[in-house]
């Protein structure tokens, strides 16, 4: 164990600092840990990377000046090549909600540097996977009675036996786009129903398959499966990559759940097969978002949507930093973090480790 204290520094907007450092995690940091805060904010960190201003550029550098870690969340800037050569000392840079890609670091710099890269964005998998299950057992229940009950319309006792009839999810397969950190909560939600799992992800390491009892297969074998959930995110290769011949590959009936991005699907072609009607669907993800009003989706009875709030629960916000102390103690430790974005994580996300 390193008896020397690290020093770190949290970049934030004062609203996320608020909401996201707590208390009793900022205990445990300072155990080995010697904090300074930096309040800034920068009105474009947001989840896509924010554009370069000299003069939070400025700022930035001064603060990072003595750090051997630098944190950064909403509001901080971009932590460029020119921060991270300010910092002599700096050995890590965590992103707390970066959206799994730490989209307001420079990766390549850092790699560069020897610099470790941590997104602790995971955080928001627990309660995404949940959200998935239940849209999964939604779909699976022929949501179409629902409408009738929330609308107030009046029903007979036949009207509560459901038409067609639902259906249960025990001994279905399953089948997941994209396998990371969400697809690994939700294969251990999908375990007691004793489902078979079978995962579309290019990048995933095939170690998983015995280790999380997955079989991997390309996209078409998956949307071939009784339930298809995308969870795949969204990358200049994924945009696009659920479209009609995919969709059409769908069983009758299956449920297809989206609780990634709603660009990773292709909308045209997604309103015109939910208008089929031979699958039902369970959308928490959008394109646009927030979901158009116009969109055909709203009035269709094959249709469950809720407004991309999977993640969005009281327990996962104050976990973001609570994993990203962890992580600091890891590294303290002398241990490897668990989120770090190694060239290899990068280039699932679509990211080239070289790129700027």
């Amino acid at each position: 164990m390193n008896s020397q204290k690290l020093k770190v520094g949290i970049a934030c907007s004062a609203e996320t600092h608020e909401l996201y450092i707590g208390k009793t995690e900022l205990v445990q940091l300072r155990e080995f840990a010697d904090v300074s805060f930096i309040e800034i904010e920068d009105p474009n960190s947001g989840w896509v990377r924010p554009s370069l201003d000299e003069e939070l550029e400025a700022q930035m550098c001064q603060f990072v000046e003595d750090l051997d870690a630098l944190i950064v969340c909403h509001g901080a800037p971009y932590v460029s090549e020119r921060v991270i050569a300010a910092a002599p000392h700096l050995k890590l840079i965590g992103d707390l909600e970066g959206d799994r890609f730490a989209h307001r670091i420079d990766t390549a710099a850092a790699h560069e540097a020897g610099v470790v890269v941590v997104d602790t964005t995971h955080s928001s998998s627990w309660p995404v996977s949940e959200w998935a299950l239940a849209l999964i057992l939604v779909g699976l229940r022929q949501q179409a009675r629902f409408r009738d009950i929330i609308e107030g319309k009046e029903m007979s006792h036949d009207d509560y036996r459901t038409d067609p009839p639902a259906r249960e999810l025990t001994g279905r397969t399953v089948g997941l786009i994209g396998f990371g950190r969400i697809a690994w909560r939700l294969r251990e939600f999908l375990a007691p129903f004793r489902v078979r799992v079978i995962a579309h992800d290019p990048f995933a390491p095939r170690e998983l398959a015995d280790a999380l009892d997955v079989d991997f297969a390309p996209l078409d074998k998956v949307m071939e499966c009784e339930i298809v959930v995308c969870l795949a995110p969204q990358t200049p290769t994924t945009v696009g990559m659920i479209g009609a011949r995919e969709l059409d590959l769908l069983p009758e009936d299956a449920v297809f759940v989206n609780v990634s991005r709603g660009l990773v699907v292709d909308r045209p072609a997604l309103e015109a097969k939910a208008a089929k009607n031979d699958a039902w669907f369970g959308l928490d993800a959008h394109d646009p978002e927030p979901i158009a009003v116009d969109t055909p989706l709203r009035g269709m009875r094959n249709v469950f949507l809720s407004p991309h709030i999977g993640g969005m629960t009281v327990e996962a916000q104050p976990r973001f930093f609570e994993l990203m102390v962890r992580e600091l103690a890891r590294f303290h430790e002398g241990v490897e973090p668990r989120a770090e974005l190694t060239p290899r994580a990068l280039q699932g996300r679509g990211t080239a480790v070289g790129a700027r």
